[in-house]
Order: C-alpha cells, then structure tokens, then sequence
C-alpha cells in the first residue's frame, strides 16, 4: 500500500506517510517518525493525535514518552465500513430524490474511459444488447475491461447480438455476430438497449452520446434488424 491508496481511504498525505513509518518502523517516538518521513516533530505529533483518534495508531509511556505505534491495517477497512453505514442512509435519500426529479427523456454525453465504463455498466440492466459497428478499437480502448464487462453479462444472462464491419471481433459468450463488408468501417459503434441508445466514437478519448427515449430507440432497433437480414454470418 503506498500514500495514494491510504489517501483513498480517507488519510491526508501527513497521516499516510506517519502511519506507514509506523508500519515499518514498529513503536516509535515522535523524533524516529520525524527522521524516517521528513516531517516536522510538531506536525509528527499533531498527526499522530489525529490518527489516535481514527483508531489507526495508539501509543505506550516509556519513561514518560509516547511509543507510538500503527493499529492492525484491518482497521483501514473498518473506517471504510463505518463511513458506508453513515452514508447509506443519505444516498438512499439522495436516490430517491433522484428517482423522482429525473426526466423520462434524456441525454448524457460521457467522455474519457471511465464515462465509457459508466454506458457499459448501464447495458447490464437489460435483456438484450443490439451492437451497430462493434469496432475492435474498444478493445484497444479499455483494455482488460471487457473481460469482467463480459462475465457479468454472462451471469445476467444477458444476451448480445453484434454487428461488425471486422473479422477481428473476439467471440464472446451469449453473443451471435454478423458481418457487414469491412470497407464501410468506422470508428463510431451504436449500441441499442431497454429504451436508450449509445453513440460511442472509439478514439484515444472515447466519446459517447446516451439518449434515453423510446421513440429514437425503435427506430435504431428497426434499423438494426433490417441490417441484421442484410449482415452475414
């Protein structure tokens, strides 16, 4: 674990680096801590009462100075856990306010791999997923990710139907593709599901347009079909 990951945990930079001196120094006054992260003995002091009070380090008297020392890393986990629970009841709310205020028809723009992500994630709410396009790109865009994306989809039992313009594609579980000639090839991929509609450019930054309205995603669909009796296996 390095500064970054306890800082996602919700320790400052001074806490992360006193409690990973800690880890490796074992008990340890104020000055050894000082030396090992070239802080202040002050600040040292001022950041270990912090994380006595987080239960992330407690401390002995010997001959009437503080041994401080780190508490189990479970604890990192626990203080995760704990702000959950503190939260749940407020996101709860926040969701169903959501719920109520949130239009029927509506358009997103996502932008960069992890909005990508975010349209993928919502796919998982179908039955079936319609792919107009279906670039090898993707794979090159978020690489790694379609792994978990397609074991998910597995588990939901949620069936795809793909048409591409390259024989690259990778078969994939629960998934029938087609093929249209490669010379109208592009980088932009439609993905048609429940009643939304993905437009997804598969660039450097990936760019995707969701729209959410019944009407446009019959239209899409009826498209599709028509090029799915087009398409060949």
């Amino acid at each position: 674990m390095n500064n970054s990951e306890l800082k996602q945990a919700g320790l400052t930079e001074n806490e992360s680096r006193v409690y990973l001196a800690l880890i490796d120094l074992g008990p340890s006054l104020a000055g050894q801590i000082s030396r090992k992260t070239g802080m202040h003995r002050r600040t040292v002091y001022d950041t270990c009462e912090m994380l006595i009070k987080k239960g992330l380090v407690g401390y002995i008297l010997k001959n009437n100075r503080r041994l401080f020392q780190a508490s189990n890393p479970e604890r990192i986990i626990d203080i995760l856990r704990e702000k959950q629970d503190i939260l749940a009841p407020f996101i709860s709310q926040l969701s169903q306010k959501f719920s109520s205020t949130k239009e029927k028809e509506e358009t997103n723009f996502y932008k960069g791999k992890e909005g990508l992500k975010t349209v993928f994630e919502d796919q998982l709410n179908s039955k079936e997923i319609l792919i107009l396009g279906a670039s090898p790109k993707a794979y090159e865009v978020l690489q790694f990710y379609f792994k978990w994306y397609d074991k998910a989809r597995k588990e939901k039992k949620i069936h795809a139907r793909i048409i591409s313009h390259s024989k690259d594609i990778k078969r994939i579980p629960l998934a029938e593709i087609r093929y249209l000639p490669e010379k109208y090839s592009n980088p932009v991929s439609v993905n048609i599901y429940q009643d939304k509609v993905a437009i997804i450019l598969w660039a450097q930054t990936p760019l995707a347009i969701v729209i959410k309205n019944k009407e446009i995603s019959e239209g899409h669909r009826i498209y599709f079909e028509l090029m799915w009796k087009i398409a060949k296996s």
